[in-house]
């Protein structure tokens, strides 16, 4: 599971696809218009080149998993993992309750 963190928020990233997809018919290619935006927000080329690429994808331009299904995906993750330490911690207290309960019984 990655822990990074989001530099950009959801909004610049738009906007850096947006103007990709906007100025590459300035550009001989939309990798040029890439690497021409990338440098002028400080972001590495190919991270620019898969927010576009993602954005083809979320709009059916191209094939692939859109962000939609990646968190529909996501979701039963969780909560199976949640679920699972909460049968953790409740089997813990079940075992600590019978534990004192014994202890009690044998003290009378």
């Amino acid at each position: 599971m990655s822990k990074t963190t989001n530099k950009f928020s959801p909004e610049v990233r738009e906007r850096a696809v947006r103007l990709v997809l906007d100025n590459q018919g300035q550009h001989g290619s939309r990798w040029q218009a890439v690497l021409s935006i990338s440098s002028k927000i400080g972001r590495a080329p190919q991270t620019l080149n898969d927010w576009v690429n993602k954005a083809d994808v979320n709009s059916d331009k191209r094939a692939g998993v859109s962000s939609e299904m990646t968190e529909k995906m996501k979701a039963p993750k969780h909560e199976n993992r949640e679920l699972r330490q909460a049968n953790e911690i409740l089997r813990k207290a079940s075992a600590y309750s019978a534990m004192a309960e014994l202890d009690r019984r044998h003290r009378t």
